[in-house]
Parts: structure tokens; sequence; C-alpha cells
């Protein structure tokens, strides 16, 4: 039952201040993930640790993210947004702080788990703000757009910045998390209450996602150094699938399920889920790839090698911005088609040209990948709102983002332990770039479902955010 019910009207300023606040939260969130890549041989340099220290020290922040998000996307709609995202403020900028100041690399992945649990908290409350400040359609589709802007030129200068901060010292590019975080909570008091809902806690199947998910990326980043025959390996990915059946046996029988399994009955949202999948895959992986190809097997310094993310950040902003003006003239359709078609030409490129050792192909092969999820993503974060049950925002953004941090954990994971053996670095790598082109190319053919050319009103009557 709701307890507190949205404002009629919502004052431009307040939607404005939430605009930016869920923005910048947005972008904090995504830094996170993608600063670190190339930052790791000097965390390695200073702290130690191999090649799954490293996938660690990523996949710590991931793994956690992904489990709670379904958590936490349930707390923001009970708690209230507002509330939820102001907490999550808070405590990923104390995370980021002991990350900074971490004194050994046990330490920096216990933090980074903790900054990925805050960020769980954070990014559904997120997208219920722009829900609650854009209630028209066509004001929410450009709103997304600028959101997503956040995350995706994060993610892009992510590496930028990091090579850049860590040749003067790997622990900046945590510590600027705190100034960013302060002046966050600075805005905070401009953005209206947020409604709450009476749900009860769904204590089951957090456990068991958190079990599954813990135990299958486990398994596959440590199977790469033990071999996937262990005794030890073999019994973490039998609990994993367990629990995942488990999990999704719980969903379809409790009251009130953290993930509930009728989000999925519209094909839209299916495609959605996918899709956000399938460009986080691809992305960090890529990222993650691209980052140790140009200093470890091309020896590249760590700032030049940021450099070569730039033009993907300079341009991933400009497709966010672009992908509200396409998705109202022609709807989701067209631009999330466009975008994975990017995805797919940019993946196989870079895959078949590892051999040639060209930075500038690098670089515009990140371009297609990074830019074409900008176009893709805003969309259908659309599709994901506009399916979602009133009283269910927080929910399914938290579902739809839970599907991206998995493929990001995966694809850190999977393409952590193809690359590992000595000598198959190339060879790893282009199976990895291969696998999420294929991926890509499944999500295009899926994306044809969804709706094509319409136009939204200007002026009307509301449109309903579900049917």
């Amino acid at each position: 039952m709701t307890t507190a019910t949205t404002p009629a009207r919502v004052s431009r300023r307040g939607s404005l201040a939430a605009l930016v606040l869920a923005s910048l939260g947005f972008f904090l969130i995504t830094l996170d993930v993608s600063i670190v890549n190339l930052a790791l041989p000097s965390i390695r340099q200073n702290l130690g640790g191999d090649i799954s220290t490293q996938q660690w020290i990523l996949d710590g922040y991931t793994l956690f993210f992904a489990v709670l998000l379904l958590c936490f996307g349930n707390v923001s709609d009970r708690v209230g947004a507002k509330r939820a995202y102001i907490t999550g403020i808070v405590l990923f900028g104390i995370a980021s702080l002991l990350c900074a100041v971490a004194p050994s690399v046990l330490t920096l992945i216990v933090a980074r788990c903790a900054q990925g649990a805050t960020a769980a908290l954070m990014l559904p409350a997120s997208m219920t703000l722009i829900r609650e400040a854009f209630p028209e359609a066509r004001d929410r589709a450009k709103a997304l757009g600028v959101w997503a802007a956040g995350g995706a030129v994060a993610s892009a200068a992510g590496p930028v910045l990091g090579g850049a901060l860590s040749t003067w010292d790997w622990r900046l590019i945590f510590a600027v998390n705190v100034p960013v975080c302060a002046a966050m909570l600075a805005l905070a008091p401009r953005v209206q209450r947020s409604p709450r809902t009476s749900v009860p806690f769904d204590w089951a199947g957090q456990i068991l996602a958190l079990i599954a998910l813990g135990s299958i990326v486990y398994a596959l980043i440590e199977g790469g150094a033990t071999g996937y025959d262990h005794p030890l390996i073999l019994a973490l990915l039998a609990v994993g699938a367990a629990a995942l059946g488990l999990f999704l046996l719980v969903q379809a029988r409790v009251a009130h399920p953290m993930m509930p399994l009728g989000l999925f009955h519209a094909g839209p949202m299916r495609v959605a889920m996918f899709g956000g999948f399938t460009f986080i895959y691809a992305w960090f992986g890529s990222v993650f790839l691209a980052s140790l190809y140009l200093q470890q097997h091309l020896g590249i310094a760590p700032a030049l090698a940021g450099l070569v993310f730039l033009p993907s950040a300079i341009l991933s902003f400009f497709g966010n911005l672009a992908s509200g003006p396409l998705a109202n003239r022609f709807g989701p359709r067209f631009p999330v088609i466009l975008g994975m078609a990017s995805l797919v030409v940019g993946l196989s490129t870079l895959a078949i040209s590892a051999h040639g050792g060209s930075v500038a192909l690098v670089a515009i092969t990140l371009i297609l990948i990074g830019g074409g999820g900008s176009v893709a993503m805003p969309p259908l974060a659309g599709v994901v709102l506009e399916h979602a049950p009133e009283g269910q925002a927080g929910v399914a953004s938290a579902v739809s983002n839970t599907f991206r941090q998995v493929g990001g954990a995966l694809a850190v994971a999977i393409f952590g332990v193809l690359i590992a053996p000595e000598g198959a670095f190339l060879a790893g790598m282009q199976i990895s770039l291969a696998s999420a082109a294929a991926l890509a190319v499944a999500c295009l053919i899926a994306s044809t479902t969804l709706a094509g050319s319409r136009r939204v009103p200007r002026q009307g009557p509301r449109l309903p955010l579900a049917e």
C-alpha cells in the first residue's frame, strides 16, 4: 500500500535538481567501474597480487552491485527514492575513502565490495527520481538521455581519468569521489520528497541471489587459476546453479518477490533486460581487455593509454543526448537497432585487428562500441520505466540494472580466464570479443520486436506508465 503520494505537479526547479543529482550519481557509479582498469598495474606494483587479484578488484565492485540491486530496489520503493539515494551517497563517499587509504590488496577488495553495495543503493533510486520528476513520456525520454549521458561518459572517460591520476598516485582514483559526494549532498535538499510503498522484504530471495551470483562468479575467477576440474570449483558451480533454481522458484511463489517474474511477461521488457546485459558485457569486457592490451601488450604508459578512450567518451556524450529525440521520433526500435549494429561492427573489428597492434584502430572500435551503447541504452531504460507497474519503478530499475551488472561481472570473470594462460592473451581476447559480438547480433534481432515509429504529443493527457 502506498503511504505517500507523488505531487500532481513537479516544479521545474525541482525536476532540474533531480535530474542533475541522478545524473551525477550515475556518473560516479559508472566511473568507479572503468576508472580502475588502467590503474591495475600500478595497484599491483604497490600492493601485489596476480591476475585473479586484479579481477577481484574489478568484480568485487560489480558483484556486490549486481547482487544487492534487487534488494535495494525494494528498499528504494519502501523508504522513498530520495531517502535511499541520500543514504547511498553518504555510504559511497565513505567506501571510496576506505579504498583510497587501503594498506593492502585484501583491504582494497573489501572496500571495493562496500563501494559496490552502496552503488546498488543509489542506482535504482536515481532512475526512480527521474520517473517522479518527469511524469510525461516525452520529457522523461529526454531526461533519461541526459541521465544516461552521465553514465556513458563516465564509462568511456574512466580509463582517461584512471590513466592520468594513476600516473601520480592510484589512490587518487578513489579519493576524487569524496568531494563529488559532498556536492551532491548539498544539492539534495532541492529535490522533492519521494513517495513510499509498504512492501514486505524478501529475505529468502536476497540470500539465494547472493549465494547464486557469488558462487558462480567466484568459481569463474578462481577456476582460471586452480582449474575448472578442481573439486571446490565444481562444488561452487553446483551450489550456484542450485541456488539460482531455488531463487526462481521462490520468486514465483512468494507474495512479494524482490524480482517479480511478472515483469518479464511483456516482450519489450525482456528485450530491455537482454539489451542491458549485452551492452555492459561487451563494454566492461572491452575496457578490461583494451586497457591490458594497450599497456601490457603494446607497452603504452597509463596516461597515454587513457587518451585512447577519450574519443569514445566525447562521442558517447552526444550519442546519449541524441537518443532521446531519436526515440521520440522513431520509437525505441530504431535507436536500439542502430546502437547494436554499431556494437557488432566495433567488437568484430577489434577482434579481427588484435594482431595488428594499431592504437588508432583500437580507438575507433571503442568509439563504435561505446557510441553504440550510448544510443541504445536510454531507449531501453525508457522501455523499463514505461512497462513498470505503478509503485514498482525502483524494483523494475533494479532488475534491469542487475542484468547489466551481472553482464559486467561475468565479462571480467570470463575474459580474464581466457587471457590468463601464458601466451594466450591475443587468442583469448579474440574469443572474448567474438562472444560479445554474437550476443550483440542476437540482441539486434530481438530488438526488431520493439515499438516502431511513433510521435508522442507535446500536449494532452498523461500517458500511462504501465498497461
